[in-house]
């Protein structure tokens, strides 16, 4: 029997994993110490990365333009014509909850757009600047 002013007897301590993973997130790639690395600032100032952020915002921009557009004119519609918002187009189905319904699926077609956008245009540009900046060659 213990004392109750004894703490209770150590168990063997083991590593803490979280869902299987036992993997650091640590960084094992960043330059050595002493070892520079790209130099970032001489990077932003080049003309590929310059091109490049532009070809970003070319997309992103407009994207999201168009979406607060759509946005701001279903909340306009709601609040300003609801009579219109509860025209039903069949069953307890109206066009208000047609078009809130379409802002979810707006959100995720424009966010698939981005990411094959992004996939296909930025990254690999993307990818060739650090690798050219390095000096290494790409995988």
């Amino acid at each position: 029997m213990r004392n109750a002013t004894q703490p209770p007897p150590r168990s063997r301590q083991t590593e803490a994993t979280f869902g299987e993973i036992d993997k650091s997130a640590r960084r094992t790639d960043l330059p050595a110490p002493g070892h520079a690395g790209p130099d970032f600032p001489h990077i932003a100032q080049s003309a590929e990365f310059r091109e490049l952020r532009g070809k970003l915002r070319r997309f992103t921009f407009p994207m999201t333009l168009l979406f607060l557009l759509w946005y701001v004119g279903y909340v306009v519609a709601a609040a300003y014509f609801p009579e219109f918002m509860a025209i039903r187009l069949f069953g307890a189905v109206n066009i208000g909850l047609v078009l809130g319904v379409g802002q979810f699926v707006s959100t995720l077609v424009i966010t698939a757009l981005y990411l094959r956008y992004a996939a296909n245009q930025i990254d690999p540009r993307a990818a060739d600047l650090y690798h050219s900046a390095t000096g290494e060659e790409r995988p």
